[in-house]
């Protein structure tokens, strides 16, 4: 009898690192997650240790193989995620020298004057103008204020690259991540000099190891890799994805038209084509293959904003913490007076100085209305960003939800009911794990392509209709949520002026 294989999903977000293996027809085998930490040198600087990444990642691998009792020699593939933007950096020796996570604003003003200088010509270039965590805006800034820092660079790497890095000895950027970050001009899915001078960085070419695409096979597990991790010596590592698009494979993400929200840190919405949208308002486009594109409209806007909640506002850090929050959002009747949230504590792609807030509390309100307000805050974030995605000419008429709002009892139909469109929830709960381990399968031929992948790997859990009798209250309520937001605009910016 044949002995059966599976898949390893490695999955890097800005704190938590997941190891999850899954069998040949995705379902999950076992799964280990280890909370990093991020640190905040100053206001709007968020970085990692990426030692404490590595080691993180090697103990999450571990521990995973313990738990699974599979014999590593029947893991196939790995696969790994990561989320896009931010800055890692190697010196010239190969050791770390920063890693700056995407939630990091720092490089605002550059990237504000960056945009005012060369704009027009990147977004026509790479479909993407610079913001504040996008690589090159950063490594830009650090180019200007950061000098020292910048002579000593080696090599450009995104989150997930690194892991590889460690995992394998060699060095690769992948397609998917580079597109996402402004770096490749599309559709040709070329990084040139010419791009990198529009942001200053002409000098920087060297700086990028050999591109790949994302199921391509960079290298191997080595020696001294399966000694820290258990893993077979030799075992193939691919390229691995920018999150948001192994998220939406994961979920069953991946024909021309299907859309795919994610309420994760990060609230993604993106609509997969066999061709890039040509539009100055949607926020980005990636491609992960040959006339493979997805057209994403996103922001530091969702869920992490219930994170911030459990951890600094109730500064609960039990397993339950998350539970109690969705039994206070359903105790909870919707009613015209309640009150409102900014789900920008992060800052926003509309401007650096958004910040985040609750408005319109009254002495009858309770932690349940305050918790619906940031639930409904998030969701009419993802109504402005799918609203974008439309007027760009490309119909979101349903989609899949994913992330970790997907698995409350009550965000989905809150999601449903202010976006007025149907959704469906995937069964795999590690959905960007799963699309790294569904892109594995196809690098090592299990599948012949990744619509094969998709549709044997991903199963749909539940699914939600608008409620007719809620969608004119949310329509009402997001009027007024951008009303406020427009009117706090000049009370933000004159707050920032005083950092």
């Amino acid at each position: 009898m044949a002995e059966k294989n599976y898949i390893l999903g490695l999955d890097v977000g800005n704190t938590v690192i997941k190891a999850v293996l899954f069998d040949t027809a995705g379902r999950q085998v076992a799964q280990h997650a280890i909370d990093g930490h991020s640190t905040f040198p100053q206001p709007g600087y968020v970085e990692r240790d990426l030692e404490e990444l590595w080691k993180n990642g090697c103990e999450a691998i571990r521990q995973l193989l313990m738990k699974s009792s599979v014999d590593p020699r029947n893991i196939v593939a790995v696969g790994c995620a990561g989320h896009g933007n931010g800055l890692y950096l190697l010196d010239k020796r190969q050791q770390p020298l920063i890693g700056i996570q995407s939630l990091d604003s720092r490089a605002a003003d550059m990237a504000a004057e960056l945009d005012r200088q060369s704009g027009a010509l990147l977004q026509a270039r790479c479909l993407q103008r610079p913001w504040p965590a996008q690589t090159p805006s950063l490594l830009a800034w650090v180019k200007r204020h950061a000098p020292d820092l910048y002579a000593q660079i080696g090599t450009v790497l995104f989150c997930k690259d690194f892991v590889n890095f460690r995992l394998t000895d060699c060095l690769a950027n992948d397609i998917s991540d580079l597109s996402g970050a402004g770096l490749l001009a599309l559709p040709q899915a070329r990084l040139d000099r010419e791009l990198l001078s529009l942001y200053g960085l002409e000098d920087a070419f060297p700086l990028f190891p050999r591109r790949v695409e994302s199921a391509d096979i960079v290298g191997r597990v080595t020696r001294k890799a399966s000694g820290l991790t258990g893993l077979s010596e030799g075992t193939p590592v691919i390229g691995g994805f920018f999150d948001v698009v192994s998220s939406a494979m994961g979920s069953g993400v991946i024909n021309a038209g299907e859309a795919s929200i994610i309420a994760g840190t990060w609230s993604i919405n993106q609509v997969f084509a066999d061709k890039p949208v040509i539009s100055p308002d949607v926020f980005m486009v990636t491609t992960f293959g040959l006339d493979r594109y997805v057209n994403i409209e996103s922001s530091a806007t969702s869920a992490a904003n219930l994170e911030w909640y459990v951890h600094r506002v109730r500064a609960d850090h039990g397993g339950h913490a998350f539970e109690r929050c969705n039994e206070l959002v359903g105790s909870v009747t919707p009613r015209a007076d309640d009150p409102f949230f900014h789900p920008f504590i992060f800052g926003s792609r509309l401007g650096a100085e958004f910040r985040g807030g609750f408005y319109g509390l009254a002495g009858w309100h309770g932690e349940g209305h305050m918790l619906r307000a940031l639930f409904e805050g998030v969701c009419f974030e993802h109504r402005r960003h799918i609203g974008v995605l439309r007027e760009a000419g490309l119909p979101v008429e349903s989609a899949v939800m994913s992330g970790g709002g997907s698995r409350s009892q009550h965000w989905p139909q809150i999601m449903a009911d202010v976006l007025e469109i149907p959704l469906r929830v995937a069964e795999a709960r590690e959905t960007g794990a799963l699309g790294a381990a569904i892109g594995a399968a196809v690098a090592v031929g299990l599948y012949p392509d990744y619509e094969a992948a998709v549709a044997a790997m991903t199963r749909v859990a539940s699914a939600y209709r608008p409620d007719a009798r809620q969608v004119p209250h949310y329509q009402r309520r997001y009027g007024l949520y951008t009303q406020l937001t427009d009117q706090l605009r000049g009370f933000w910016s004159a707050l920032r002026l005083q950092q």
